[in-house]
């Protein structure tokens, strides 16, 4: 009688064993298993972390084992198990492996199918046809579209963590409580004793440092000590934490009308303004976004202000970007100066700051939330509901889309909801930060995702012309990179264009980001379908980086950038000022945030910049989920890629006052998950 070996590998989670039956039963194309039993309670067999290996003996060879079903049924209480994979050795000695890595819940049967990527046109039997189409069905039913706010990409339909799909939850729910994180941050940083003094003001900059010297690192220091310097200010339109704003100056706009005799004393070539623009030597950067966004009101005892401002920097003769020229609002007039740094010292320090501020909500809104959490969302929830977990893609791009929805989902329960932490320090909380979210979505756009395409249509891809643009020049080799593992892994899948063209389940998905995600809005330059090989890789490799990668960038350099209160004030108490010679140090300070919402938003900054506990970086992939030898020889070939650029970009670093590693890829994790 043919006996066949099953190998049972439970997940290392707490509380991944179960205590319930667990029964197994194995289809092939002669015939199928009956139902053995497994596992009953006490037996002490899938435990947290264990290999547990069974006999299964039929009366007759099964045939090609196509799939296997797993079936707990609860013995006392309601126990989750999650399974990673099984694997089955044949009475011929074959091994057949069967990814899960998912939690089996309820009384429900499991139905797996073996390892091996498989198109649509690849599934020649009834039998794997209809599991596919099954899987898909029930996803569906599951990972549901819904829209949080009109305008907004849509977002899983859930209201809070514990409603999700158990597979994507978080492990432990307390790890990703924004109020729990928040108050720790405080509580470790050793300001929460100032938070009784919640309203009033610090007494000068200096006064900032109660809350910033027990936690200073590198960065941060070397922000404190200059951010005064216009060197400072400009660097960080390179290399900051918002990098994405600057561009190249074609010509100076109307509404900012900046004059030779103004810049004069700022320009070193010898040349006119106009010549300095053609030579492309002025970069221009337009707050224009925030222009008619409504100010937290949410506490009346502390009114708060926004600016919209345009700031226009110059390249000086050793390749420096520095500020020449700040107006506060958007339309010219006698009450919107155009400040200088020849103007007195405050007042230009106070336009700096404001821009600052202004950059602080940009950042936070559109650059962080919206293009990389949102429309990470979107990528998770087209794949759950299109990709059956046999298709090549799907593999692909599950390590990428790891807790995306669930930190997305709790920062709607917590954060970013009404009277949320959000409103606490945010001077676009109470709902201007969804004023903006609605207004950005208009530059949300396939073309501005291709992280080449976009630096290049902002006219800042030239290294000769602009040599320390590290955001650039990392993010390239990263883009380059994964592209490369894209390609590589469409090639052993896709054996020719029309191939893409018939992917029914690629399309499905392609469709559903194009329809839900950016709202049917063609203007996006989403494509509706994807027709060749080329076309998909540039395709995976918008989603695999703004998943990893550019969240990266953009997110865990908060805290060194925005630590220094000043550098990045959260909100602003006082209105911009409207006359030059004015502004007193006095002035400036009532204008920074209070004690208590500085306080907020230190705690904040330094919680969002932290790693996930057990983090996977970039090409790490312990789950399984491919199990051919050319799939895996190409994540090997990635791996060695990302080491280069870690090696360089380390090599780059040594002896910098201001290493650049947001974008080495050590430090970039495969999904949007804080």
């Amino acid at each position: 009688m043919p006996t066949y070996t099953v190998t049972v590998a439970t997940g290392s989670q707490w509380f991944a064993g179960t205590d319930d039956y667990v029964y197994l039963s194995l289809e092939g194309t002669a015939g199928c298993s009956e139902r053995h039993l497994l596992d009953k309670p006490f037996y002490n067999d899938f435990e947290r972390g264990a290999v547990d290996s069974y006999d299964v003996t039929v009366e007759e060879d099964l045939g090609e084992i196509q799939l296997i079903k797993i079936e707990k049924r609860k013995y006392w209480y309601q126990d989750d198990w999650y399974l990673k994979h099984v694997t089955v050795k044949t009475p011929l000695g074959d091994y057949l492996e069967f990814p899960c890595y998912r939690w089996i819940t309820d009384e429900k049967e499991v139905v797996l199918r073996d390892g091996r990527a498989k198109l649509p046109r690849d599934d020649k039997t009834q039998i794997l046809k209809q599991h596919r189409r099954k899987e898909l069905e029930d996803r569906q039913k599951m990972y549901r579209w819904k829209e949080w706010h009109p305008g907004f990409p849509l977002s899983i339909d859930a209201h809070c963590h514990s409603e999700l799909p158990r597979d994507i939850q978080f492990d432990n729910e307390k790890g990703i409580d924004f109020i729990l994180n928040y108050s720790k941050a405080m509580e470790n940083l050793y300001i929460n004793r100032f938070m009784h003094m919640f309203q009033s003001s610090w007494s000068d900059f200096a006064d900032f440092e109660k809350i910033f010297v027990r936690i200073s690192n590198t960065i941060s220091e070397y922000v404190m000590q200059h951010w005064k310097e216009d060197f400072m200010f400009g660097y960080q339109f390179l290399n900051g934490c918002n990098p994405v704003l600057i561009r190249r100056c074609t010509e100076i706009p109307k509404k900012l009308p900046v004059t030779m005799d103004m810049v004069e004393c700022s320009l070193e070539r010898n040349l006119t303004l106009e010549e300095e623009v053609k030579q492309g030597n002025i970069f221009i950067v337009d707050y224009e976004l925030l222009d008619g966004v409504d100010a937290n009101k949410t506490d009346p005892c502390t009114i708060q202000y926004l600016a919209a401002p345009i700031c226009l920097l110059y390249k000086n003769l050793e390749n420096k970007i520095v500020p020449i020229a700040i107006q506060l609002g958007q339309k010219p007039g006698p009450e919107n100066p155009i400040f200088l740094p020849s103007d007195a010292t405050y007042d230009w320090l106070l336009a700096k700051i404001w821009v600052r501020s202004s950059d602080f909500h940009i950042h936070q809104t559109v650059t962080h939330l919206l293009r990389t959490h949102l429309v990470s969302e979107v990528f998770s929830i087209a794949m759950f509901r299109q990709l059956p977990a046999v298709h090549p893609l799907f593999k692909l791009l599950v390590p990428h889309m790891r807790f995306t929805i669930a930190i997305n989902t709790k920062a709607r329960e917590q954060l970013i909801c009404e009277c949320g932490l959000f409103d606490k320090a945010n001077a676009t909380g109470g709902g201007g930060h969804v004023q903006m979210v609605q207004k950005a979505m208009k530059d949300l756009t396939y073309s501005s995702l291709c992280f080449p395409e976009d630096i290049k249509a902002k006219g800042m891809d030239s290294k000769e012309d602009i040599p320390y643009y590290y955001y650039r020049d990392d993010g390239i080799r990263v883009w380059e990179a994964i592209k490369s593992f894209a390609e590589d892994v469409i090639q052993i899948y896709y054996e020719s264009d029309e191939v893409v063209c018939e992917d029914v389940e690629l399309q499905a998905f392609v469709k559903d980001i194009y329809m839900y995600g950016m709202r049917g809005m063609k203007a996006s330059g989403f494509p509706k379908v994807i027709k060749t090989r080329e076309k998909l890789a540039e395709y995976l490799t918008v989603i695999i980086f703004t998943t990893s990668a550019q969240h990266a960038a953009v997110n865990f350099g908060q805290y060194d950038w925005c630590s220094w209160i000043p550098n990045a004030p959260p909100t602003m108490r006082c209105p911009p000022p409207t006359e030059k010679g004015t502004v007193t140090i006095e002035q400036i300070v009532e204008s920074l945030p209070d004690r208590g919402r500085s306080c907020w938003h230190l705690g904040a900054v330094w919680a969002l910049s932290q790693f996930q506990d057990n983090e996977l970086f970039l090409g790490m992939y312990p789950d399984e989920h491919f199990v051919e030898k050319p799939v895996k020889e190409a994540m090997a070939k990635f791996r060695k890629n990302l080491d280069e650029i870690v090696s360089a970009i380390t090599e780059r670093n040594k002896n910098k006052k201001l290493p650049y590693y947001y974008l080495s890829p050590n430090r970039i994790p495969n999904s949007v998950a804080v």
